[in-house]
């Protein structure tokens, strides 16, 4: 479970954070929606360390991140940020199997066990016949797909994806969103398409000017007054069939 207990963040003394507080269970698959600027990259980024909070905490698992080391926190939280350098001339499973360093000691050689692992993530992101492949040599979904390939090869308890669908096309965005719902772990993603956040996650996560408008199931957080607030649009939510999908409408 994580816990985001009155966060802020401040940087060059500008509130990118005010004051945020909101759970996420373990297992669920979350969703966090906000214009540009809205502070969704700097929250997830505190979540994963790379950002130090101006006040508050986050708790990983009811012990304060600050307590929680680089290298421990590799172990329950794998990332993929927007902007990622594959452009090294490693194999696919060169690139992947570094996703298993956190779990080696400093001179421990990769076993075995490391090797299935990294087939294995290759097999669920439908890259295994990529393997010998050199990175660059792969169009930009198939990179994202090896990104996300190396973060499930960490065998984290929590998956963070910084709008990973945003270069890819329709298909293969709903595709990646199919797989990483399937996942046995806590997912938490940052996404622009509103339809996709309704229709695929368990719960939306909010945010206007870094703070935190609402936090919920979509059918409480995606209203069309609330987008209004948020984005300044204006849009019709129209429900079909027994599984209460939507087709959002923008006016």
């Amino acid at each position: 479970m994580i816990e985001i207990e009155k966060l802020t963040v401040r940087l060059n003394n500008k509130h990118i954070l005010k004051d945020i507080s909101f759970k996420i269970l373990r297992g669920q698959f979350v969703g966090v929606i906000g214009a540009n600027g809205s502070g969704k990259s700097t929250l997830l980024k505190s979540i994963y360390k790379i950002i130090k909070p101006s006040s508050g905490d986050i708790l990983i698992n009811k012990k304060s991140i600050g307590e929680i080391s680089f290298a421990e926190l590799a172990k329950q939280i794998a990332v993929v940020g927007q902007f990622n350098s594959t452009e090294l001339d490693y194999s696919v499973v060169e690139f992947v199997i570094m996703g298993r360093y956190p779990h080696k000691t400093k001179y421990e050689r990769m076993n075995r066990n490391d090797y299935d692992i990294v087939h294995q993530a290759l097999d669920f992101m439908d890259m295994a016949s990529y393997g010998r492949r050199k990175i660059s040599s792969l169009s930009g979904g198939e990179r994202q797909r090896v990104v996300i390939a190396r973060a499930l090869a960490q065998q984290p308890q929590c998956l963070i994806l910084d709008e990973p669908t945003n270069h890819l096309d329709i298909k293969y965005q709903l595709q990646l969103l199919k797989k990483l719902k399937g996942l046995p772990v806590t997912v938490i993603m940052s996404i622009h398409d509103i339809a996709f956040a309704y229709n695929f996650f368990d719960h939306i996560i909010a945010l206007k000017n870094g703070e935190l408008i609402e936090s919920g199931a979509p059918s409480k957080v995606i209203t069309a007054q609330l987008i209004n607030e948020i984005f300044d649009i204006n849009i019709k939510l129209v429900h079909w069939g027994n599984e209460q999908r939507v087709c959002i409408y923008y006016e």
